[in-house]
């Protein structure tokens, strides 16, 4: 039996293992199954949760590492690719390396300093903001 069946919606994308929708440049995330009836009742529970999906089934043959060999005529654009999350240990907070080579940036706060004695107006409150 060198025949399975796949699942494409209206955007030409296929239903996935990890039940999304794909772009199917990776064969082997592509959900697919030997019998036309899983695929059958797949497509119903994809489009009872979803009513706006056209979904389709598709007859492909395998290729040697059983994998679906796709038309590239109903191949969609690739999709964009996800940006990889931070690893573990990595402080998400820090500034990047480029920022942190530049000297102080040009808008940077002033420190404040309180002083108890001012020689200034000794009339006044004695804590007195001063700027360094």
């Amino acid at each position: 039996m060198n025949q399975t069946f796949i699942l494409q919606n209206q955007d030409k994308l296929f239903f996935g293992k990890s039940k999304e929708w794909v772009d199917g440049y990776d064969a082997n995330a592509v959900f697919k199954t030997p019998h036309k009836d899983e695929a059958v009742n797949q497509m119903f529970e994809i489009t009872s949760k979803d009513y706006k999906q056209r979904v389709k089934v598709i007859a492909c043959e395998l290729d040697e590492k059983a994998l679906p060999i796709i038309d590239s005529e109903i191949m969609p654009a690739p999709l964009p690719k996800a940006p990889k999350p931070p690893k573990a240990g990595d402080d998400l907070f820090a500034e990047p390396a480029a920022e942190a080579a530049d000297d102080e940036p040009d808008d940077a706060e002033e420190e404040l300093s309180f002083s108890a004695d001012s020689a200034e107006d000794e009339g006044q409150d004695q804590t007195q903001a001063t700027l360094i």
